[in-house]
């Protein structure tokens, strides 16, 4: 708190407080904060909305239906309906991609151990599968919500 002098001729009290506020932390604090959102504020803006172009060449995605591999609870894993065994899923997913860039769906019972269902995406994963995909359902939404 800072006190003021007034001159010796009064007879009030000498040192009055003064009631000013000290706003060097406060600014302090503001420019760190606008530092730190110069900087995040970039990585933010990866999921920009936009409209593609149009092109007359472009060519419509592959009708077939995807690889469809399941990690069901036990752990059992199914090859389209078949059941197969773990160690075996990466030789039969080849042998029906044929050498062919086609999507492996990969889904996971609720009630799999996550584990499971990660052990299967590294297994393929490492056999030089990349085109994999995590399918799930989606939630039914709330009435009055918002899109």
């Amino acid at each position: 708190m800072a006190f003021s002098s007034k001159p010796s001729g009064e007879s009030e009290q000498v040192y009055a407080p003064l009631a000013e506020i000290n706003v060097t932390p406060f600014i302090d604090v503001m420019l760190v904060l606008l530092v730190i959102f110069m900087v995040t504020a970039p990585m933010l803006a990866a999921g920009v909305k936009v409209e593609l172009p149009k092109a007359s060449t472009a060519q419509p995605l592959d009708p077939r239906d995807p690889l469809v591999v399941t990690v069901a609870t036990g752990p059992k894993v199914y090859l389209g309906a078949e059941e197969v065994e773990r160690g075996r899923l990466v030789e039969l997913v080849r042998d029906r991609l044929l050498g062919e860039r086609r999507v492996v769906h990969v889904r996971g019972d609720s009630g799999a151990n996550y584990g499971d269902v990660v052990g299967v995406l590294d297994d393929l994963a490492a056999a030089g599968i990349s085109q994999l995909s995590i399918v799930t359902r989606q939630k039914p939404r709330a009435e009055g919500a918002g899109p």
